[in-house]
């Protein structure tokens, strides 16, 4: 257990931030899981009706950025490291757009 006032003060930081760490994890987690179904229910939508997918694209590239957009910001408060992040946005981008690749 912490002896003086300082480390004790740090066991609450390091508290604090881990809620706040994981709270910011699960909600891009979140955001993946919904982009994913996204993607799924509108390729088999355009597969079974025979429509075009320009439709969905607008859908997709928004919720694509919007995905981009939260990871980049937990890099940006070092919640996620650099390189896990790349991975994330390499890997939501190959099965968003799989012609692109």
């Amino acid at each position: 257990m912490a002896n003086n006032k300082s480390s004790k003060k740090r066991i609450k930081i390091n508290k604090r931030n881990r809620i706040q760490n994981n709270s910011y994890k699960s909600l891009i987690k979140s955001h993946e899981k919904n982009h994913l179904s996204l993607i799924k229910t509108s390729s088999e939508q355009a597969s079974s009706v025979g429509e075009e997918k320009s439709d969905y694209t607008a859908l997709l590239r928004a919720s694509f950025s919007s995905v981009v957009s939260q990871i980049d910001k937990a890099v940006k408060k070092k919640i996620i490291h650099k390189n896990t992040a790349i991975r994330k946005k390499t890997n939501l981008f190959k099965k968003t757009f799989p012609t692109l690749n």
